[in-house]
Order: C-alpha cells, then structure tokens, then sequence
C-alpha cells in the first residue's frame, strides 16, 4: 500500500458499551480493549507506521465514577508492566503524556521506567496520551511560552506543547460511531484526515485499522494548495 501515513492517532471509544451489550461491568470493555491495542500495535509495526497515538484517559475522564477510574489506572499499570518485553522485542519506543498533576506516584515511576528503557528503541513510537486534553496542552504550552517571551527567549509555539518533537497526526481514528475529537489534539490535528466508524473500540482490530489506512491512502492531501500544484 502506497501513500502511508506517519502518524496515526486513536481515540477508543465504546468500552463502556460494549461490555453493558454483554451484561459486564464497564471495565470488562477496556480489558477487552487493551486486546485491541494489541493488535492495532502489532499491525503497525508489520507495516512501517513510524508513531502510532492512543487517547487513553482525558482530563474530563476524572469526572468518572471512582471506582472505574481506579480500575483503569491499575490496568495501565499491569499493562506497562507486560508489555515492556514487547516494546523491547519489536524495538517499540514507548511514551505517555499529558498531565501528570492527578496520577499516582507509583504509576508516574512505572511510565518512567518504561520510556526510559525503550528511549533508544528506533521502530514504532507508541504515545499513550493520559490524563491529556487538547485545551490543557494549549493552556500549558501559552503559560510557558508567555515566560521566555518576559524573558527574550521564546522559540515556536509548537516547541511548548508536549508533542514537542513528534509530527503532526496525519490520520484521527474515532471507533463507536461518535464523530467528534472531543478535546484531543486541537492544536495538532490542523491538517489531519479523520476516519469515523460505527465499531466499537475492543472489537476494532487488524482489518479494522487497515481499512482506515486503505480509505487514507485513497485520499489526496492539499494542505491549502491545488490538485495542479501537488501534481
């Protein structure tokens, strides 16, 4: 398949659903899921995507009930831990971001310790965006960026977001039918082609992700400019 993107990023959704059609507890779903993230990371490595994003956890998911919360943050956790021999064999490099101001201090030393054993690993990058939200990104970056303005020495606005150094999603993946981005990546996703489908997030896996990258292959990208131009 020609025309590839670089950057695919996820936003899972339909957890909570798909375990309530089987009569589960919520986090059923997101067990469910993680089989999901699995095989979509798997798929990537397979084709040579360079980054692939997964919107975890926002900052509005704090609003959630205790209990579910508790159960994803030890489900992050068990994860990390089971997946670094992963990461390792298929030279994955691992990265979490967003705001680290509500997360606990075991599971902070866990992220840690798995992005700095696969900081070298020159494959896949895997972003897990945790505790993130597009307006917080923005509001952080403009408070930084405003300080070494003060002081002379301001950069690129881009340079104080905390996607510093990784490009620009070229595809948005939404599973559950929902067709919004809901507060993820507003300043990245610009120029980003969007792919909406009806599956819920733990049953989207390899042929699902490949045929959100056939449908953004077959697309052609102007970015401002003419079909001549490109041509």
């Amino acid at each position: 398949m020609e025309n590839l993107p670089k950057h695919i990023t996820i936003i899972m959704d339909g957890n909570g659903r798909w375990a309530k059609q089987r009569g589960k507890e919520r986090i059923y779903g997101h067990i469910e899921g993680a089989e999901s993230v699995r095989a979509c990371c798997e798929l990537a490595v397979e084709m040579g995507i360079e980054y692939l994003s997964l919107y975890a956890f926002s900052t509005e998911n704090w609003n959630r009930p205790k209990d579910e919360i508790m159960g994803l943050m030890s489900l992050m956790a068990k994860s990390i831990l089971e997946e670094k021999p992963t990461f390792q064999k298929n030279n994955i490099r691992f990265m979490v971001l967003g705001d680290r101001s509500q997360l606990s201090e075991e599971l902070i030393g866990d992220i840690d310790k798995a992005m700095e054993e696969t900081a070298s690993n020159t494959g896949l990058t895997l972003i897990v965006f945790l505790s993130y939200s597009g307006k917080w990104d923005i509001r952080q970056a403009a408070t930084r960026y405003a300080e070494d303005m003060k002081k002379g020495v301001a950069g690129e606005f881009e340079d104080y977001l905390c996607t510093k150094g990784i490009p620009d999603p070229d595809l948005l993946i939404r599973t559950s039918g929902e067709q919004r981005i809901s507060n993820f990546l507003l300043w990245q996703c610009a120029y980003t082609e969007f792919y909406f489908t009806d599956t819920l997030w733990p049953d989207f896996r390899k042929p699902q992700l490949r045929s959100a990258i056939k449908t953004y292959a077959s697309r052609e990208r102007r970015f401002g400019k003419t079909s001549e131009q490109i041509k």
